[in-house]
């Protein structure tokens, strides 16, 4: 999906934008590794959808800013992504089997994403998990 060199795709940042639940309630920022405004898009629906909007503009500087801070490796970003944000495939931890996580993707697989606190806490982790596995050669 990405070339060697990169870690996060602008389109991406506009699928997860332009859909529903993900795009209202932040995902794109989570995926750029904007946690903390992730959070606050979350809870106030893109800042009453009018950050939402400004964010279509601001997108390309975010995916800059991601593909300075993250290493580019073995993992692809937005596969990992795509299957956090769906529903079904990050509550059986099918991004964790993607990166190679085999005993906590076990452990999602059987105890629903740890409740979905474990899902919650990969949404705010993930880049950095994909990170440490490339700064590591895995």
């Amino acid at each position: 999906m990405a070339r060697p060199n990169e870690t996060h795709l602008t389109p991406m940042g506009y699928v997860l934008w332009f859909f529903g639940f993900a795009g209202f309630f932040g995902a794109y920022r989570f995926y750029y590794g904007r946690q903390i405004t992730g959070v606050i898009w979350l809870f106030t629906a893109g800042v009453l959808l009018i950050g939402w909007i400004v964010d279509l503009f601001l997108m390309p500087g975010m995916c800059r800013d991601a593909q300075s801070r993250y290493r580019a490796g073995r993992h692809d970003y937005a596969i990992a992504w795509i299957l956090l944000v769906i529903p079904v495939t990050a509550v059986l931890g099918i991004h964790r089997f993607y990166l190679g996580k085999w005993v906590t993707g076990l452990i999602w697989l059987l105890t629903g994403g740890l409740l979905w606190f474990g899902v919650i806490y990969d949404w705010l982790t993930l880049n950095g998990q994909i990170d440490e596995l490339h700064a590591r050669g895995l």
